[in-house]
């Protein structure tokens, strides 16, 4: 869990730091543009990612500063990290303890996931958007996952170049090899976190689809699925207006289902569909506890929207059970006032005004 956070020129926040306590619940309040989200895009940051909005780095440098921004936090177990940005790179830098680390190494030491008022369409927005959402999540489960979705990535780009300059078949055979390879390794691991997250929801079930998929879940092994996929990408070399028209887990979906409702979660109400979500962020937080026995952190950017006076209260009540460490952000503190293990954290013009510590302070973690 995270001690203290530390930002300099971040967003609106010229220097800003927040120190837990050593709470469970990390509550933060303040108006519109307040800042409150930066800060949850800050410490998404920490995990290696590019943040929950995914900006360019010399967008997130406060404007009219050095261009230059740094995230450090103190862990609980006293590990020190922390992520920089100067104008003289182009990339982000990791630091644990003081020492160089990569951006991946970061992972393994804060496994977390966020939800946003962007992920309040999931169940009916692009399947892309929902491939995009479950593959972070079972990244944060299996640290290698993501990486292999971004090789996927590189090498369709590779092929459909190779395709439309007329490459030769050796170059081509060569790629698709790897393509299969990495496409039965990225399946395995969708169909893998599906069937453990599933264990641990009760009114909802996720499901996986796709081409490769569909061979695993049929039966197949791994070997045999990267043969038959090797046989499918040979016999589909041709582009169509430019475009490379292949099916594969690029093009895969996941579902949810209302176990409560019995509906698919894409036609029940958006209230219901935002308690769905919570409730597999929540789950995935067991999982993860339970996989790796560490605490993930859980970042809700307005996490109370959509949700009616039971629905929240619920909520409220199960991030007190919840096995991590839950960053959350609401105009209203008064709507957060039952939520235990906390502590609350005033927002305004970019500034960290006070920290609020409830009297209960020798509640235990």
């Amino acid at each position: 869990m995270i001690e203290t956070i530390t930002l300099y020129n971040f967003r609106n926040h010229t220097t800003a730091r927040i120190i837990t306590h050593g709470r469970r619940n990390v509550i933060i309040t303040g108006p519109n543009g307040a800042g409150k989200t930066a800060i949850l895009e800050a410490v998404s940051m920490l995990s290696g990612d590019k943040g929950l909005r995914g900006a360019p780095m010399a967008e997130i440098a406060k404007f009219n500063g050095d261009g230059c921004f740094s995230i450090t936090a103190e862990l609980n177990d006293e590990t020190e990290i922390s992520v920089y940005f100067t104008n003289n790179d182009s990339n982000r830098r990791a630091k644990i303890d003081g020492d160089s680390a990569t951006l991946g190494n970061l992972s393994n030491i804060l496994r977390m996931v966020w939800l946003t008022p962007r992920e309040d369409r999931l169940f009916v927005d692009a399947a892309s958007e929902r491939r995009a959402f479950f593959d972070r999540l079972a990244t944060s489960f299996d640290t290698s996952h993501g990486g292999r979705v971004a090789r996927l990535s590189k090498l369709l780009s590779e092929r459909a170049f190779a395709i439309k300059n007329g490459s030769d078949k050796n170059w081509l055979d060569a790629l698709d090899e790897q393509i299969a390879g990495t496409s039965v390794a990225i399946a395995a691991a969708r169909i893998q976190y599906a069937g453990e997250l599933n264990y641990f929801l009760t009114n909802c079930a996720v499901t996986v689809s796709g081409l490769v998929e569909q061979m695993l879940i049929d039966g197949a092994t791994t070997g045999e699925a990267e043969r038959q996929y090797l046989n499918y990408l040979q016999n589909n070399r041709e582009l169509v207006g430019d475009k490379m028209i292949l099916d594969g887990p690029h093009k895969s979906d996941f579902g949810v289902f209302n176990k409560k409702l019995n509906l698919p979660a894409s036609l029940t109400s958006t209230g219901q569909q935002k308690t769905v979500l919570l409730n597999l962020i929540l789950a995935h937080a067991k999982l993860i506890h339970t996989k790796t026995n560490r605490r993930p952190l859980i970042l809700l950017d307005e996490a109370a929207a959509h949700l009616d006076s039971d629905a929240r209260a619920r909520l409220f009540r199960d991030l007190g059970a919840a096995d991590a460490q839950v960053w959350a952000t609401g105009l209203d503190p008064d709507v957060f006032k039952d939520v235990p293990n906390a502590v609350f954290v005033a927002c305004k013009d970019g500034e960290i005004n006070n920290i609020l510590v409830p009297e209960n302070t020798d509640e235990q973690n």
